[in-house]
């Protein structure tokens, strides 16, 4: 990682670079040795659903999630996205230097005393009228860092993830099966009576939201660090609704190839960015984010974005220390193998 004097140089007079924020969670990691997890030369939109969107000289580093610390303590632990020009390879055998201290603006030198308030400035917006602060970070400005559609017909964007490493040939040729299918079934429902589609005209993974009326909000008390099963799909179904949400929250197939699965509740997440508008969400009912579950693109054109999924107690069930399952606790980050 550049030293701040060095990320400063390739900044604008918005704190950014190719149109990519770098933000003040970033700061702290400036000067430090870190693994680049994937390449981020693509990335999924949760804006405006145009599907996946080319992004250029960009990667994901592991284990680095922003911390909400310069977005008023947003919670969603999104990956962070960093441009290529702000890192530096590492020589094998190369000596590992001091990580330089993240001072105040007041104590730093003069260029790190410049590069702190550009990058508190860029991350808010005019406040809303109500006087409400108005954020704004790499998720709410990801159309502007991002903004070339990536077709799922450029078949070079998998030779990609499998040219970086980012994912195997198999899950490759998965995502493409499934993309295909799964626009195929979008026209079905433009085109063919009810009776003629496949499976209803769902998208792969078949989910189909069963409630009726108003979507329970189920309670169990569950707690940080307890360990829980992902319900079955049946047991899942009917708490969603045609859109399969639940009280305003999502369940999707991604999530539901987690089905049956344990792993401990790492936090609960109670207020969040919303990337659309900038303001900060606070959730009615707080929803739980468990230990290395993350969205691994399987079923969304191999997005390497990894985001962590938002469970309601409704679609987990505890598990007694040293009870039945509680042998998986453990899931990995990404199942190569499969």
């Amino acid at each position: 990682m550049l030293t701040q004097e060095e990320i400063l140089a390739t900044l604008d007079e918005s704190g950014e670079y190719e149109a990519l924020q770098f933000m003040p969670e970033m700061l702290q990691y400036c000067g430090q040795r870190l693994r680049v997890y994937k390449s981020a030369h693509k990335t999924c939109d949760t804006l405006t659903r145009t599907g996946i969107r080319k992004m250029d000289n960009a990667v994901h580093l592991e284990g680095v999630r922003c911390d909400g610390g310069g977005h008023g303590g947003c919670q969603a632990a999104c990956m962070i996205y960093w441009k290529t020009a702000w890192l530096r390879k590492v020589a094998d055998g190369e000596p590992t230097a001091a990580a330089p201290a993240v001072a105040a603006p007041s104590a730093a030198a003069p260029d790190d005393a410049r590069l702190l308030p550009l990058i508190t400035l860029n991350a808010r917006g005019e406040r809303f009228e109500d006087g409400a602060e108005r954020y704004r970070c790499q998720a709410t400005e990801l159309l502007r860092s991002a903004p070339e559609v990536l077709p799922l017909k450029q078949f070079g964007q998998f030779v990609t993830d499998v040219r970086t490493g980012n994912f195997g040939a198999a899950w490759a040729a998965r995502a493409i099966g499934v993309g295909f299918y799964n626009r195929f079934q979008g026209v079905s429902t433009k085109v063919l009576p009810k009776w003629a589609r496949h499976r209803g005209g769902r998208h792969w993974g078949f989910l189909k939201g069963r409630a009726v009326g108003k979507t329970p909000d189920i309670r169990k008390g569950l707690q940080v660090g307890d360990l829980v099963r992902v319900l079955s799909r049946k047991e899942i179904e009917p708490t969603l609704d045609a859109n399969l949400l639940n009280r305003g929250m999502g369940f999707d197939s991604e999530m539901a190839r987690h089905c049956g699965r344990t792993a401990r509740i790492a936090r609960r997440v109670e207020h969040i960015v919303d990337e659309n508008t900038g303001r900060m969400i606070h959730m009615k009912s707080p929803c739980l984010v468990l230990e290395g579950v993350i969205c691994e693109g399987a079923l969304n054109a191999l997005c390497p974005r990894a985001i962590t999924p938002y469970w309601r107690e409704a679609w987990l069930e505890k598990i007694e220390e040293g009870g039945s399952g509680a042998d998986q606790s453990t899931i990995p980050a990404q199942r190569a193998a499969e």
